[in-house]
């Protein structure tokens, strides 16, 4: 019997992959990240970036729109980051998946040579943003997740400051 609270399936690199099927991106149902957001703090943040969403939207086999651009997925992603504010720290980096939320919830550009481009004052807004309410739970909960806050920032471009922790209390 599978685990339920774990994705349902996983990629061949081992991630774990959450199916997002169009008619819960339709009626912005989160109960595909259920099983997730039924695990402990401790449990989450030792699964930091080995997480993916599996996109199930229909398209056109011309259109040219990345997911980002839909806006019904985009509108999926926004409420789903409203509700798990922690779910890009879990989110796998290495593939792009964090890349790829990210760019659902923040304007940007796209181009072949460079990829996605964050609106940099954005970026900044939302990546400080999410530092400061990520560092809150975790030691709220008596965990330390500013390594993985780190990685996080960096995989988007963020460059952190060495002394950006030091005036926060630490556990």
């Amino acid at each position: 019997m599978a685990d339920p609270t774990m994705p349902e399936s996983s990629g061949p690199d081992g991630a774990a992959e959450v199916a997002v099927g169009a008619e819960a991106i339709r009626r912005l149902d989160l109960t595909p990240l259920q099983g997730l957001a039924h695990l402990g703090a401790a449990v989450l943040l030792q699964r930091g970036g080995s997480v993916r969403l599996a996109f199930d939207w229909p398209r056109e086999a011309d259109d040219p729109r990345e997911l980002s651009e839909i806006p019904e997925v985009r509108l999926w992603a926004l409420r789903a980051d409203a509700a798990y504010p922690w779910l890009p720290l879990l989110l796998d980096r290495a593939s792009g998946e964090l890349t790829r939320y990210v760019a659902m919830l923040l304007p940007h550009g796209f181009s072949r040579s460079e990829g996605i481009r964050f609106a940099p004052e954005s970026l900044e807004l939302w990546m400080t943003h999410r530092l400061f309410q990520l560092d809150g739970w975790a030691l709220s909960e008596g965990l330390n997740c500013r390594q993985g806050l780190g990685q996080m920032a960096a995989v988007l471009g963020f460059e952190l400051d060495p002394g950006f922790w030091n005036p926060l209390p630490r556990i």
